[in-house]
């Protein structure tokens, strides 16, 4: 165990605020998960007490395995998962699963293992390495916006078409951290209003199309708009019961909850252990418990920026910038969605709804910005022993 501990480099704090996100979703995720023990007639909690378990065991391997790869190595590796993401994708609109009662195809099934996949997450964490890529490479050049479409613009705008017609929200993510980095990479203004224009007109293009048909597209776009509607509409309708049960499990916890596993909404609140989780947390852990996720998430975006802002090359700054802000992003919009501050939107808490993909690209997006942080650390002892060498041959003896 000590030989582990020496061996994990990077910033301690966003090891530790990790740590501490995983170990807090393990009493929710197990008390939630109550609701989807009745409705597939197993009636054991446990079980998804041990799944939940496993896929936090495997986040942190691949924290950890992560971590160790120089992250200079991320640049060539997003050139060729690029390609392999667009694959995926493909395969995911031709022959992908239903899950958990979603009303979309998001999910691919890996052979031999049997386990599901969904592949838009991983669509993200490999985009925005390629778009960190991308930028750092022109940086300090003239560029024009006719020179970026093919390798930037391309790349970004088939990865949302792919993703759309099945999780809007998921691209509508993808899309703004984009357009961020982009902008933090210094792309100009002027070439970005065009290409929030181009999505804006290619959006409208998509639902006038999908409006015309009689198939699934059209069932979708027909969601997407209530759900709208629903946000909109003050009025109460059976279309809102999801948020209405969410804003009784929170209106029920109070300021210091009804205690672990006491949460009565979860065995009426769908999805209770994924996306409406926040709530659950409420009713069981009251203001103080919904609070303090607050502050773990908003510590974490602070070590993140701070992190960018040690990176000794532009990359590292942007690299660390594109995987991590989704996820504070992600669990700002999942938290506004169970208080009734955003349209319904399917997003997970991250760290600590239940769900392998949701953990584990999180994990991934955790490891590179790591990678980032221990490349600091490893020029800083180098730094330390160029200025220090008769201390170090000392110790050493």
């Amino acid at each position: 165990m000590k030989t582990l501990f020496e061996n994990i480099k990077g910033d301690r704090l966003i090891w530790a605020i990790v740590a501490l996100l995983a170990i807090l979703s393990f009493l929710p995720v197990y008390s939630a998960s109550s609701d989807l023990a009745y409705d597939r007639g197993e009636g054991n909690t446990f079980v998804f007490f041990v799944k939940h378990f496993m896929h936090l065991s495997l986040g942190f391997a691949i924290i950890y395995g992560v971590h160790k790869i120089p992250y200079r190595y991320f640049k060539g590796l997003s050139l060729v998962m690029i390609p392999v993401v667009l694959v995926l994708l493909v395969i995911t609109m031709m022959q992908g699963t239903v899950m958990g009662g979603a009303s979309a195809s998001r999910w691919i099934q890996i052979p031999i293992v049997g386990v599901s996949f969904q592949t838009s997450t991983f669509a993200l964490v490999v985009l925005m390495v390629y778009v960190a890529r991308y930028m750092s490479k022109i940086q300090d050049k003239d560029i024009t916006f006719k020179s970026t479409i093919i390798p930037l613009w391309v790349p970004v705008f088939l990865v949302l078409a792919f993703i759309l017609p099945s999780n809007f929200s998921t691209a509508a993510i993808i899309f703004l951290m984009v357009l961020i980095l982009v902008f933090i990479g210094g792309y100009p203004i002027r070439y970005l209003a065009i290409i929030l224009g181009s999505g804006l007109i290619a959006l409208v293009f998509f639902i006038m199309v999908a409006k015309l048909t009689d198939g699934p597209l059209n069932v979708k776009v027909t969601t997407w708009e209530n759900r709208i509607l629903n946000y909109a509409n003050d009025e109460d309708t059976e279309a809102d019961y999801q948020i209405e049960k969410a804003k009784i499990a929170i209106a029920s916890g109070g300021i210091q909850g009804l205690g672990p596993g006491k949460s009565i909404q979860k065995n009426f609140l769908p999805q209770s252990s994924s996306d409406f989780i926040f709530a659950i947390i409420i009713e069981e852990y009251g203001l103080i418990g919904g609070v303090t996720l607050v502050i773990l998430y908003m510590w974490l975006l602070f070590r993140i920026v701070i992190v960018a802002q040690k990176s000794d090359t532009i990359f590292g700054k942007l690299l660390v910038l594109g995987v991590g802000l989704p996820i504070i992003f992600q669990a700002l919009i999942n938290m506004a969605v169970a208080v009734e501050l955003f349209p319904v939107t399917g997003q997970t808490l991250p760290l600590i709804s239940s769900g392998g993909t949701s953990i584990w690209m999180t994990c991934l997006a955790v490891g590179i910005i790591l990678s980032v942080s221990a490349k600091r650390e490893e020029l800083k002892e180098q730094e330390y022993m160029e200025e220090n060498p008769l201390e170090i041959l000392s110790e050493t003896i």
